[in-house]
């Protein structure tokens, strides 16, 4: 069961790191709104990776402070990086008109500082992540 862990754990780590260099491409391309997107879904697979790599059961969620929350509960050194629960802010609001009432999020999204927060967030989470899994699974 342990090696199942591993694999799926990695799995989702590859596509978390994958989208946070997506992420990095689209600010870098101007388009602020899909990497804010992309920001949430990367900190969310990362700890979803994180949460595998402990726990047999699969996880039900797309919400990075209930994710957040699960992690703390699991290895306090997730504690320091709560602010990152913010990126749900852009689950919704960054891919859906009605979600910014008379704005587009192409348009609303506009701020390269803020891409740059959410960035560093998501970036926190994946790195911690990673060092939790690779240590989690060390061969003795």
């Amino acid at each position: 069961m342990k090696e199942d862990r591993k694999m799926e754990a990695r799995r989702w780590l590859r596509q978390a790191k994958a989208e946070l260099n997506d992420a990095a491409f689209l600010k870098d391309s101007g388009k602020f709104y899909l990497a804010l997107f992309l920001c949430q879904q990367s900190a969310e697979k990362a700890l979803k990776a994180f949460i595998y790599s402990e726990e047999d059961e699969p996880v039900f969620s797309h919400s990075v402070a209930f994710l957040l929350k699960l992690a703390v509960s699991l290895d306090s050194e997730f504690q320091p990086l709560r602010a990152a629960k913010r990126l749900d802010d852009y689950y919704i609001p960054t891919r859906y008109p009605n979600g910014l009432p008379g704005e587009t999020p192409s348009e609303y999204f506009d701020d390269e500082n803020e891409v740059n927060r959410a960035l560093e967030l998501s970036r926190k989470i994946v790195d911690l992540s990673e060092k939790k899994i690779n240590t989690s699974f060390l061969d003795h």
